[in-house]
């Protein structure tokens, strides 16, 4: 079984890298540098040394990681690096079958019923690809089922479980260089009680040019300045770089609830998609979040309830975060099937005030007023999030002034701003707000223009 391939010299450290006393690495850098072939090459390595190991790579989306890795990366590190040697596609089943009986899992994590059967049994190697858009909750949540005990028939030893990583570097607020770079925790900030199971290393285009051609690094070298950074010299970039909204920002705004008697009002707001059902993942998500205004005239963000579900479905959790939060009203945007968004949510709240509104500016410019809300180290923010939403604010610190530069459709963050629109922006002034009140007592909104 002696391996064919060569392995370029930014590999040959990476390798030597993975095989440190480490449990987690980390492989950042630009595009096509050879980080996701080194990594799938291990898996495959540890895979064969070990009867009956399951390892597991995980994306954000099942069709995205068959698509990359199943159909490409997979084939090309075995034909590469172990031509002859046989296994079994179990596509069905969701996994490789190597000879040994040992198991080459593939998943997504965009849906609970998949990750379910999925993260139910334990793995001896985590790896978690593009993890740019993994949620530092869903990492948190894979990174509990890196439990296999299995040996090493190579060594006589048990095989060290080991989670590797790998990604385009985005903001340097972003949980992986909190991680692997500052090695503080990403949700507390502070420092990690285990630093030395941390480690990183940085790959980049030029270094696998061997194995690409002269013109994709060309057209690397010539994108705009954040993207060039990003995919050809592969850093993490500064937020503060024309971002509406970063990581720090975000967390300077947390706040606790202040009570119901404290808000004025509450709204729910919809940013809804064409998604037929959770099952359609080339869907867009149904972005619904929950936020009042309080007393104080500031803005609270209570619930982030976006999905990825049917009409029926989606009307009734929406119908379902009204009842809970007891919400004045949904704002819904237009521009997406206007008569069928308030249908739907008519049909589930036959009694909930629905306000229409529509999307005549584009994404950012609707974005930067809201922005502008969370302040900046000088100025306190007028809105608080009362708990972490993960991908909510992820989507957040996708927006600059370049346009939205996130991986994925911002359907919560647009929510958000529709929210916060409502409740404290008149055109692009914030509302005044006038003497405080007891509980909730507030105008009806019904005879409003828009509402229906």
């Amino acid at each position: 079984m002696s391996v064919q391939f060569n392995l370029t010299e930014a590999q040959k450290r990476g390798n030597k890298l993975l095989a440190g006393p480490q449990r987690h690495t980390a492989l950042v850098g630009g595009s096509r540098s050879g980080k996701t072939f080194l990594l799938v090459r291990a898996i495959v390595t540890r895979a064969l040394c070990a009867d009956y190991s399951r390892h597991v790579i995980l994306r954000f989306r099942e069709n995205a990681v068959w698509r990359s890795i199943g159909m490409d990366t997979f084939p090309s590190v075995m034909r590469k690096c172990y031509p002859g040697m046989p296994y079994v596609v179990r596509r069905a089943d969701g996994f490789f079958l190597m000879p040994n009986k040992s198991e080459i899992w593939l998943g997504g994590l965009d849906d609970q019923d998949r990750t379910e059967r999925i993260l139910g049994q334990e793995f001896a190697t985590l790896y978690e690809n593009e993890c740019s858009q993994i949620t530092y909750r869903s990492h948190l949540m894979a990174s509990t089922r890196l439990a296999q005990s299995v040996m090493n028939r190579v060594t006589g030893k048990m095989l060290k479980q080991r989670a590797y990583y790998d990604l385009n570097p985005t903001g340097k607020g972003h949980w992986t260089n909190r991680l692997f770079g500052q090695l503080r925790d990403p949700v507390s900030l502070q420092p990690l009680a285990n630093p030395s199971d941390y480690a990183r290393m940085f790959m980049n285009p030029r270094d696998n040019s061997a194995n690409l051609s002269k013109e994709y690094i060309e057209s690397l070298a010539a994108l705009p300045e954040r993207q060039r950074r990003r995919f050809y010299e592969g850093v993490y970039v500064d937020e503060s770089e024309g971002a509406l909204w970063t990581y720090d920002t975000i967390e300077r705004c947390r706040a606790p609830h202040p009570g119901d008697d404290a808000l004025q009002r509450v709204v729910v707001a919809v940013d809804a998609s064409g998604a037929s059902g959770r099952e359609d993942l080339q869907a867009d998500e149904i972005g619904i979040v929950v936020a009042a205004l309080g007393q104080d005239g500031h803005g609270y963000v209570l619930a982030d309830r976006s999905c990825r579900e049917s009409p029926a479905v989606w009307g009734k959790i929406v119908a379902k975060a009204v009842e809970d939060f007891d919400a004045d009203c949904v704002v819904a945007e237009r521009n997406f099937g206007g008569d069928m968004v308030r249908f739907v949510i008519k049909t589930a709240a036959p009694k909930v005030l629905v306000k229409m509104v529509t999307a005549s500016r584009g994404k950012v410019v609707r974005a930067e007023p809201i922005s502008a809300l969370y302040g900046d180290e000088k100025t306190p923010s007028r809105v608080h999030h009362v708990e972490r939403f993960p991908m909510l604010e992820e989507q957040l610190c996708g927006f600059t002034t370049m346009g939205y530069l996130g991986e994925e459709s911002p359907d919560r963050a647009d929510a958000l701003v529709w929210a916060l629109s409502e409740l404290m922006l008149k055109g692009q002034t914030p509302i005044m707000v006038g003497p405080v009140i007891s509980s909730r007592q507030v105008v009806p909104h019904g005879t409003h223009e828009g509402y229906q």
